[in-house]
């Protein structure tokens, strides 16, 4: 069993927890604040320690104990309480007392991240962001706006891999621009055809790429940006009162993904200085990257599940800009009801067009 880190009052004893409205670690029973820089000795202990190992010698019992590989036992210091989480949760709370407890192996010596953005936003603003979002959608269903029941909501710290970079791009684009007149007799269009070419230098800062094999990584960018200039150096206190998982992606896992984002972005960038013609398609692109480095860092995310006609819809948000995004259904009725005003709009054109060729 692994050691566990347990924030304690120092005034009653109780279990106390980062509060994202005051930034500081506060005390749910007498309402005790403390700075969180203060608690600084305890990640000390953390830096010097080494990451859980646990080795097993191959025996009789080695196809009883595969049921739960991968799964780790902890005991909670308030109540004695058995935590169970896998191998890559790093903070959660006792099921039986609901003390917030960081495991400290999870987060020790190499795994342990270089900075972290604190929550900003409690759960009740989470409630709220979803409630407005799922507002403003204007083809969901009526029923779902009122009857979709929230199942479960957690504020997770989610392990980013953050990547800094130099590039080169080179890109070559087809592009046309078209002119028309006329005369007494005839109607008269011409193209002209051009090569195109664009190049530049440019430097890229804190890319974020999921660490986290468990989180869909279309979510996770969808509710990007993320500030970093609001980030502080890691300490474990930041994680008392949430989750948090270590990454279970490697950096070098996360280097195409990085690439990718930096290729799409510097192809972006020299495409908005092609201006002036009709169209514009990409012929070839060249990025090349240098000085590229990487920082480890934990994001603060909201999860929140819904449930509605036993089908389940997840939502994210960022917990520090509040921006909201998640999968909801899309009423039948509305979506018929916009086609059929589409074609009643259609219709007088089309009987304009049709008489004017002597189709109708």
């Amino acid at each position: 069993m692994s050691e566990l880190f347990e924030y304690k009052c120092p005034n009653c004893g109780g279990a106390i927890e980062f509060d994202s409205s005051t930034q500081k670690m506060k005390c749910p029973y007498c309402d005790s604040e403390f700075v969180v820089e203060s608690l600084k000795n305890m990640d000390n202990r953390l830096a010097e320690m080494q990451p859980d190992e646990f080795k097993w010698n191959e025996g009789s019992g080695k196809d009883e104990w595969s049921e739960n590989d991968g799964m780790s036992v902890f005991v909670c210091k308030s109540c004695g309480g058995e935590i169970v989480g896998d191998e890559n949760t790093a903070a959660t709370s006792c099921p039986y007392c609901g003390n917030p407890v960081v495991m400290s192996g999870r987060l020790a010596g190499d795994l342990k991240p270089d900075f972290v953005i604190p929550f900003k936003l409690d759960d009740k603003a989470a409630k709220d962001a979803l409630k407005a979002y799922v507002a403003k959608k204007k083809f969901a269903p009526n029923t779902f706006k009122s009857e979709n029941r929230l199942k479960e909501i957690k504020g997770l710290y989610v392990p980013f891999w953050l990547f800094d970079s130099d590039a080169t791009a080179n890109v070559s684009y087809d592009a046309t621009r078209t002119r028309t007149w006329s005369d007494s007799k005839y109607n008269y269009t011409e193209t002209s055809h051009y090569d195109v070419f664009r190049a530049g230098t440019m430097s890229f800062e804190n890319i974020p790429v999921d660490g986290s094999s468990k989180m869909p990584d279309d979510l996770m960018e969808s509710i990007e940006p993320f500030h970093f200039g609001e980030a502080v150096d890691f300490q474990t206190a930041y994680l008392a009162g949430y989750l948090a998982d270590k990454y279970d992606v490697t950096m070098e896992q996360s280097i195409g993904r990085a690439n990718e984002r930096i290729k799409v972005s510097c192809e972006d960038t020299l495409r908005d200085t092609v201006n002036g013609f009709g169209s514009v398609t990409t012929k070839n692109s060249f990025v090349q990257t240098s000085n590229g480095v990487a920082k480890y860092a934990l994001y603060p995310v909201w999860i929140l599940n819904t449930e509605y006609q036993g089908e389940k819809f997840q939502f994210g948000m960022n917990g520090q800009t509040g921006k909201i995004v998640g999968n909801i259904p899309a009423s039948k009725a509305k979506l018929a009801a916009l086609f059929c005003g589409l074609t009643v709009g259609l219709t007088p054109i089309i009987f304009g067009v049709g008489r004017l060729f002597g189709l109708i």
